[in-house]
C-alpha cells in the first residue's frame, strides 16, 4: 500500500514537471498584438446576409467581450484609436441537424461566417485578419411543447456571445 502511494506521488511529480517543461500555458495569456495598441475603434459590422440585426447583435457582443478582456479600451472614434476592428457578416445559416420521432427538427446548427480585419489606424498595417472566420453552434428545440416557440432569436443572442469570445481569442493569440 505504501509503495503504491509513493508511486502515485512520483507519477504526480513527473506529470507536473512535464507540464511545466513542455511549454504549457494558459489560453488567453499570450498576444501577438503590439503592446502600444491600447485603444480600439470597433466599427459597426456590415450585414451581407438576409438575417436582420445580426450585424448589431455581433457588434454588441464583440464590444462586450473586448471590454471584459481589459486588453484594450474602446474608442468612440477612429481618430482616438490605435487600431480599428472591422467585420462583415457574409453568411448566416440555420440548419436542422437532428429530428424527433414526429419528423420535426429538435436540434439546429447556427453557422456565422464573417470577414474580420484588425489594423492600425495610423498606418493601416494589418495586425490580424480572417477572411472566412466561421463559427458554428447547435441549439435544441423542445418539440414536445405544444406551444412551439421559435428560439432562433434567443439562440442567436447566445451564439453571438461565444462567437465574440472565440473571435477575440483568435485576434489576441494570432490564430
Amino acid at each position: 500500500m505504501r509503495m503504491q502511494h509513493n508511486l502515485e506521488r512520483l507519477l504526480l511529480i513527473f506529470l507536473i514537471l512535464g507540464l511545466v517543461g513542455c511549454g504549457y500555458a494558459l489560453v488567453g495569456r499570450a498576444s501577438n498584438i503590439p503592446e502600444d495598441v491600447k485603444s480600439v475603434y470597433l466599427a459597426p459590422f456590415e450585414n451581407e446576409t438576409n438575417r436582420s440585426q445580426i450585424d448589431q447583435i455581433l457588434t454588441q457582443a464583440i464590444a462586450n467581450e473586448l471590454v471584459t478582456r481589459r486588453r484594450f479600451s474602446l474608442a468612440s472614434t477612429v481618430a482616438e484609436a490605435d487600431a480599428t476592428l472591422r467585420g462583415a457578416v457574409t453568411q448566416f445559416r440555420v440548419t436542422p441537424v437532428s429530428f424527433g420521432r414526429d419528423g420535426r427538427a429538435d436540434e439546429y446548427e447556427i453557422t456565422i461566417v464573417a470577414e474580420m480585419r484588425f489594423q492600425r489606424t495610423d498606418s493601416e498595417e494589418i495586425l490580424w485578419e480572417a477572411s472566412n472566420y466561421t463559427f458554428r453552434e447547435n441549439y435544441e428545440v423542445d418539440t414536445d411543447d405544444t406551444s412551439f416557440i421559435d428560439l432562433e432569436d434567443f439562440a442567436l443572442e447566445e451564439t453571438s456571445i461565444r462567437f465574440a469570445q472565440t473571435m477575440v481569442s483568435s485576434l489576441l493569440e494570432g490564430f
